[in-house]
């Protein structure tokens, strides 16, 4: 059995309408290294990040600690926009498709939406040694939906830096151990 730990990345610098990767603000940059403290006793731990920018920025911290590698998985990243969607059009889809379930987002947006929903899963459950993961808010609830049978796109309302604990058993079973701490005022940033 693997211990999981999904990591959301700290905040961002603009929203997901502004910039389709932008860098941590400084406020993102310190909940990075609070998180790389917290975590700091379990290792060291294989690290894998989201390709973009704001997870890699919170993943540095801990993996220096650990002087370990990051390794960038594009399966642990962020949910697809819709093609043909401006950066302003695409936070209207996202709060529509977080008020549904991945079944119904497939339906409308392209079978796709299920494929991510499910690769994630998969990726999160293939693992055999204790991981640490920086990933995104929607990414994370589609762990969480997957280990509890949730269609669910928005179970929790993670805050940046919180910590999502799952269990595997490297065969596709997936527990879900601790859901990261949770804002209601969390915006997708």
């Amino acid at each position: 059995m693997s211990r999981i730990y999904m990591v959301r990345h700290g905040r961002a610098a603009a929203g997901w309408n502004v910039d389709p990767d932008p860098a941590l603000d400084e406020q993102g940059r310190s909940q990075s290294l609070a998180v790389a403290s917290k975590l700091s006793p379990l290792g060291p731990l294989p690290v894998m990040s989201s390709p973009l920018l704001r997870c890699q920025q919170t993943a540095f911290p801990l993996a220096t600690a650990w002087k370990q590698e990051v390794t960038i998985e594009p399966m642990v990243g962020e949910i697809p926009s819709p093609e043909g969607y401006s950066l302003e059009t695409r936070s209207e889809w996202l709060r529509a498709a977080m008020a549904t379930t991945w079944s119904a987002v497939a339906q409308e947006s392209g079978a796709h939406y299920a494929e991510y929903h499910a690769n994630i899963a998969k990726t999160v459950a293939s693992l055999t040694t204790d991981t640490v993961i920086f990933s995104h808010f929607i990414a994370i609830n589609a762990v969480i939906g997957a280990a509890t049978n949730d269609d669910r796109v928005l179970i929790h309302h993670l805050e940046n830096c919180s910590v999502s604990v799952f269990d595997t058993d490297g065969a596709g079973g997936l527990t879900l151990v601790e859901v990261g701490g949770e804002d209601v005022n969390t915006l997708v940033r």
